[in-house]
């Protein structure tokens, strides 16, 4: 199978079986975003990134562009928290079921409330992590945003910044 079966079974479940003939492997690994571009040969903006935060002790997904950082200060302000941080790697693997590095935007052992920056919006598709290091899945951002059901928000760190 080219990706984890948690994955490939929620894909089924969103009446996304197609997706699992466009998902890539490669044979090292797409931990990072640079990674999955530079294996991809797409620019570093068009990989959607799933990044899980501790909102109040509360998991939340955000999913952003691979060439933006994620402003912890807007996403606070958007949940309403008193304090968000990144969470732990155990935190990660208990809430998705998967390993930092192959976190998918939807499919996950919980459901977690979903912020999705207007970033991704910016480009026709979108790769995403398919549930392992080693594999990506090509999705349309609007479509990857409603599958994902994530609240479309302005959570990206400014140039500034």
């Amino acid at each position: 199978m080219t990706t984890s079966s948690r994955f490939a079974e929620a894909l089924d479940e969103l009446g996304l079986s197609e997706l699992h003939s466009r998902i890539r492997r490669f044979p090292d690994e797409t931990r990072t975003a640079a990674e999955a571009a530079a294996a991809i040969g797409c620019e570093l903006s068009q990989i959607c990134k799933s990044l899980i935060f501790s909102a109040d002790g509360v998991p939340v997904l955000v999913l952003m562009d691979g060439a933006s950082r994620v402003d912890v200060e807007l996403v606070r302000r958007e949940l309403m928290a008193a304090k968000v941080t990144r969470a732990k790697v155990d935190v990660v693997r208990e809430t998705t079921g998967y390993a930092i590095g192959g976190v998918p935007p939807f499919g996950h052992r919980t459901r977690t409330r979903v912020l999705a920056d207007r970033s991704l919006l910016e480009h026709d598709v979108v790769w995403a992590a398919a549930g392992t290091p080693y594999t990506v899945f090509p999705m349309e951002p609007k479509a990857l945003i409603a599958h994902a059901g994530a609240t479309l928000v302005d959570v990206r760190e400014s140039a500034a910044s």
